[in-house]
């Protein structure tokens, strides 16, 4: 209930008026959410013999960012993440399709130790955040 309560004034204070009429489809309206739910960003799972590295809670908000950039393992955040479109003008702009746009990269089982990430938001800023595996990790 608490987080629902803080939610709502994240909304409320990016200046979208209610959250029934938010649509999440700028970095004012996004990046109090993102900020406040930064331990939910990613997550990794070892699934049918692979590391699946999830970002689909970042995929949710994609309408409020320009680019998603990530690096495993120590490497610089220099990997474009690949995200569906937003689409704007419809009643769900940021509806998605695991089929054609899957929320997550596979790599080699047991190899995802660690993820570096990078967002640009569509203002023009930039959050950086890294996470070690065991912080993502789930079953």
């Amino acid at each position: 209930m608490k987080t629902k309560a803080i939610l709502g004034a994240a909304i409320l204070a990016a200046g979208v008026g209610s959250a029934a009429q938010a649509q999440f489809m700028t970095a004012a309206e996004v990046k109090p959410i993102l900020e406040m739910t930064q331990a939910n960003w990613l997550a990794v799972r070892v699934w049918d013999g692979q590391d699946l590295l999830y970002f689909t809670h970042l995929m949710t908000f994609r309408c409020g960012l320009e680019e998603v950039f990530y690096g495993i393992n120590g490497e610089s955040p220099d990997k474009v993440l690949p995200m569906e479109p937003c689409y704007e003008g419809t009643a769900s702009p940021a509806s998605m399709d695991p089929v054609t746009h899957p929320p997550y990269v596979a790599f080699p089982v047991g190899s995802v130790h660690s993820v570096n990430i990078m967002m640009m938001y569509d203002d023009g800023d930039i959050q950086e955040a890294s996470f070690e595996r065991a912080q993502i990790q789930i079953q």
